[in-house]
């Protein structure tokens, strides 16, 4: 009986090394195929999230030409190798140079399933389809058809910030990738009670939808005593989009006035939008950083906020809670997985950066609540396993395929 499952994902992150550790660990993998993958832990920055385990060396096929120069040329400036879906080293170019790499060396013979994540799917389960192996997909984020609706909205409620939106931007033909991907997969596996809902918004029939969503960092066992006087410490991280709320967050924090600290940590989306800039000149603004310090970070501050518009889960979530970090976000995100109302975070409608601010100034008045709600979010990460999500990866991919 054919057992061999074939993984593929162009730039691996923490889900991806779960699921495909998962997949080795249960004699599974076949073959992982990625861009750039290293193994051993003297990485550093940027290389560090493309580690994986010694274990999945043998079963690692790497293509990495198109994402090194799309790292090199994010790094130098190089805007027209990485231009939105056309550029040569975009990540649209990487995701579907991949899937076609995948789909050339797929093996009918030793093959159960294929188990390939949105955008980088449509090549290798038209090759699978030839075959009676089964296609699994993982959409990391909400449904397309949602998110226009959504955040066309809101770019018509907040024009000054529509440059940041940049799902907007999406091409026919790459929407149309996208529901082709959908129609040929036999399993769909998402992170977040959201997602799933999102599919409701798809106009042909989907297959069986399957929520697992991801853990958390071993909680920190230690943390310092949250601050019984002084401004609140807020801090934001994520790329610089109203998809992620951005907006929200300024204008939350600046109803706070001198009884807030702003930190926000990512990337700017797009350099040409004024308020944006603006907004950052006012508040303490780190562009990048590693994921450690992300961590480390975290641990200085007194809350998370994340009020993204649309969202697959929000892995910032969930890191946050393991560092001891209450959390508000809101009800299109992990948020109502994952968290407790009241007692480790607030989930709050999107769009409402008064509610927002509401939550900030009881937490800034109420320090014990703060130093209560700190402690309840190290407990939550303790209940988020990883080893949770691996074993129900297995269980899909097992009873859909075996």
């Amino acid at each position: 009986m054919k057992q061999r499952v074939f993984l593929s994902h162009p730039t691996g992150n923490a889900f991806v090394r779960e699921a495909v550790s998962a997949l080795a660990e249960a004699g599974l993998l076949g073959e992982f195929h990625t861009t750039l993958a290293f193994f051993g832990s003297d990485w550093r920055g940027e290389l560090r999230r493309r580690v994986y385990p010694d274990a999945l060396r043998e079963f690692t096929k790497k293509h990495p030409w198109r994402e090194a120069a799309r790292l090199l040329a994010v790094r130098f400036g190089c805007d027209y190798l990485t231009r939105h879906e056309h550029g040569w080293a975009s990540v649209d170019a990487v995701y579907r140079s991949l899937d076609r790499k995948v789909a050339r060396s797929f093996d009918a013979k030793n093959t159960a399933a294929v188990y390939c994540y949105e955008d980088g799917a449509l090549f290798t389960f038209r090759a699978a389809k030839r075959t009676d192996a089964k296609c699994f997909y993982d959409l990391p984020i909400g449904y397309w058809r949602s998110a226009r609706q959504i955040l066309g909205e809101e770019a018509e409620s907040r024009p000054e910030w529509a440059s940041t939106i940049q799902g907007l931007h999406d091409s026919h033909e790459k929407l149309e990738r996208k529901d082709a991907e959908l129609r040929l997969a036999e399993r769909i596996v998402v992170a977040s009670s959201f997602t799933a809902r999102t599919l409701k918004d798809c106009p042909f029939p989907v297959a069986p939808v399957s929520v697992i969503p991801y853990g958390a960092d071993d909680p920190l066992a230690y943390r310092t005593p949250v601050r019984r006087g002084g401004p609140l410490r807020i801090l934001f991280v994520g790329s610089l989009s109203q998809r992620k709320g951005i907006a929200d967050v300024f204008e939350s924090v600046g109803a706070m006035g001198r009884h807030a600290e702003l930190t926000v940590i990512g990337r700017k989306t797009n350099s040409d939008c004024k308020p944006l800039v603006d907004a950052l000149a006012r508040c303490r603004w780190i562009p990048s950083l590693p994921r450690e310090r992300i961590l480390e970070e975290m641990r200085s501050q007194d809350v998370l906020v994340f009020p993204s518009l649309f969202e697959g889960f929000g892995l910032v979530v969930t890191e946050a809670l393991s560092q001891g970090l209450p959390v508000i976000t809101t009800s299109h995100t992990c948020g109502p997985d994952v968290l407790t109302e009241g007692e480790d975070g607030f989930i709050v409608p999107i769009c409402d950066p008064q509610t927002i601010a509401e939550k900030l100034e009881l937490l800034h008045r109420d320090r014990s609540r703060l130093a209560a709600m700190s402690d309840a979010a190290r407990k939550k990460a303790e209940g988020l396993k990883w080893a949770d999500y691996r074993r129900r990866i297995v269980e899909v991919v097992t009873s859909t395929s075996m």
